[in-house]
């Protein structure tokens, strides 16, 4: 597919592949799936491997081809490695967001707030990587350290081992989780403003919108990160030690969504759940934008049928603002008559030999 400016608009009936097509541009930007952590689950039924090659164009040159061009491409084999390379070069998967940032709006972020507080972190870390070039490695330390701890406490549990032991893990565990939080909190800050103005243009009868970080180890008058950190790791290790699992740090932290500082969860309508998500996806391109002087790649999956007609019209607006989207649905009737007028349309068609993208009016 060559992909011009504008809304591109992909549709057809369920099944028919067009999730997997955005899951492949999120692959050429992140290196992995939105939708998975178990990379095998992404080469096709009855496959050996799977390839994904996309050329990002330079914004001037998005109406066709260009020598100017960046090549992703990624790649898997069944019980092999992942292969990332960026014009025919080895990179790791961070050098690909240099290249292709993504914004994607999917029909599982409608429980971002009522959901489990996994959902929330996740989106959260998913704001962080960009403006910690470190913070993909402090999860990667993080999650190490933090699985080595708790196989130590079980066995501590266990009286197979000594809690002198952990010593050895809670050094990278807490330079690492207070690396974790300290980019949330800072990020968290760098979003409070357009998450209001994104807010008060969808919902200007209703209070600011906000997002608090809520953490089991708090910080103290005078306390870093890592201070607040050690300090419950040292008042919670009797308890540690009981249930053998680690029961402070960042990956217990969660998100709160509040109106006027009424959590949103306790008296939140599903149209007001859905005013904060969107909200929350319009001030992350916000923020993306100004970061990277450029709009990021806007990536829509079947979202419109979620949403009423006035939350609708405000995210067509800012569509129509973008050098560049990506809108599925299983119907155009579901979008908003004003997109389908600008879109352009490809048809997702499924048949026996596989899927087939047909480009022509919706």
């Amino acid at each position: 597919m060559t992909l011009g400016p504008g809304p591109q608009l992909v549709w057809g009936p369920n099944a028919a592949g067009k999730t997997t097509l955005l899951e492949a541009v999120v692959l050429l930007a992140l290196g992995r799936s939105h939708r998975t952590v178990v990379e095998s689950e992404l080469i096709r039924w009855g496959a050996d491997y799977l390839r994904v090659d996309g050329v990002v164009l330079a914004a001037e040159a998005a109406d066709g081809p260009s020598s100017d061009g960046v090549a992703l491409d990624v790649s898997m084999q069944v019980g092999g490695r992942k292969r990332i390379q960026v014009n025919g070069v080895p990179r790791r998967p961070a050098a690909l967001a240099e290249h292709l940032r993504t914004v994607l709006f999917a029909p599982e972020e409608m429980l971002l707030v009522i959901g489990p507080p996994t959902l929330r972190r996740s989106a959260l870390d998913q704001l962080a990587v960009p403006h910690d070039p470190m913070y993909l490695s402090h999860m990667a330390t993080y999650t190490r350290a933090l699985a080595q701890r708790n196989s130590l406490l079980r066995s501590i549990r266990e009286g197979e081992a000594d809690r002198a032991q952990l010593r050895y893990w809670d050094g990278p565990f807490l330079a690492a989780g207070a690396a974790i939080v300290a980019t949330r909190l800072r990020v968290l800050e760098l979003l409070a403003e357009p998450l209001t103005a994104a807010h008060r243009e969808i919902a200007p009868a209703e209070g600011p919108l906000t997002l608090s970080y809520v953490t089991n180890a708090p910080q103290l008058t005078g306390e870093s990160p890592q201070d607040a950190l050690t300090r419950r790791l040292a008042e919670t290790a009797d308890k540690e030690a009981w249930n053998g699992t680690t029961l402070v740090g960042p990956h217990r932290d969660d998100l709160v969504f509040g109106i006027d500082g009424r959590d949103l969860t306790t008296f939140a309508s599903r149209g007001q759940q859905r005013t904060a998500i969107l909200a929350l996806k319009l001030a992350e391109l916000d923020l993306l934008t100004i970061l990277d002087r450029r709009p990021p790649l806007l990536l829509l999956d079947d979202v419109f049928s979620e949403l009423d007609p006035l939350r609708r019209g405000h995210l067509v607006r800012r569509i129509a603002e973008l050098p560049q989207a990506l809108i599925t649905a299983t119907a155009p009737d579901d979008l908003d008559p004003d997109l389908r007028r600008r879109a352009h349309a490809w048809h997702v068609v499924a048949g026996v030999e596989g899927t087939r993208v047909e480009e022509g009016e919706a």
